[in-house]
């Protein structure tokens, strides 16, 4: 070109690149990591609810080597020991009648022996009893017999109410008739309930799982 604009000299303007790309190819680069890292974190996440090792220790996650029997037997309780209940041939009975029916006490006291108990004084209730008990009847022994013989006899007459006299001696058990007797229960129920007696009690698990 000429006159006003005509370009003289043997150096020429240099065409710089866009700056437009620089940032574009930036943002790419950028994408790019974020994506990854994203991934990575997912597959940490994954692993550690899903029990993969590699990914668990990638995490920092200690994996769990419990199996299922590992598990049940941590939380296993120990085999319970029977209780230890007298046989009814050692629990000695006196048989009292506290009612105005006669023949009761001996009737009963017969069936008793039948069942394998000891039959020891058989007749009228005395006189703290005597026509004053309205239920089935009571059972009454020393404090001991709390928890060996009463149970044992209570079998044969579930409804009974169960007391104690600390002042009493010996071990013998008193069952004395009350006016709402029936009779005793069922052989095959009585035996159902002393069976149970002696069965193991199941104890509460000490045990820890995985």
């Amino acid at each position: 070109m000429g006159g006003k604009y005509r370009i003289t000299g043997d150096k020429y303007p240099r065409m710089r690149p866009s700056r437009r790309r620089g940032r574009l190819a930036f943002l790419g680069v950028a994408c790019v990591a974020v994506l990854g890292l994203s991934g990575w974190g997912v597959w940490q996440l994954v692993g550690v609810f899903t029990g993969s090792d590699e990914a668990s220790a990638a995490a920092g996650v200690r994996p769990s080597r419990c199996t299922p029997a590992d598990s049940a037997q941590a939380n296993a309780s120990p085999s319970p020991s029977p209780t230890a209940v007298p046989k009814p041939g050692a629990v000695t009975v006196n048989v009292l009648n506290a009612t105005t029916r006669s023949g009761l006490a001996k009737k009963t006291a017969d069936e008793l022996k039948k069942r394998g108990f000891r039959i020891g004084d058989v007749g009228n209730a005395p006189a703290t009893y005597d026509k004053k008990v309205d239920g089935t009847g009571v059972l009454l022994g020393p404090a001991a017999a709390l928890k060996s013989t009463l149970p044992v006899l209570g079998t044969q007459l579930p409804a009974a109410e169960r007391r104690t006299d600390p002042a009493r001696k010996g071990a013998a058990v008193d069952l004395i008739i009350g006016d709402g007797f029936k009779g005793l229960a069922k052989k095959a129920a009585a035996d159902t309930a002393l069976a149970a007696l002696s069965a193991p009690q199941p104890s509460p698990s000490a045990g820890k799982g995985c």
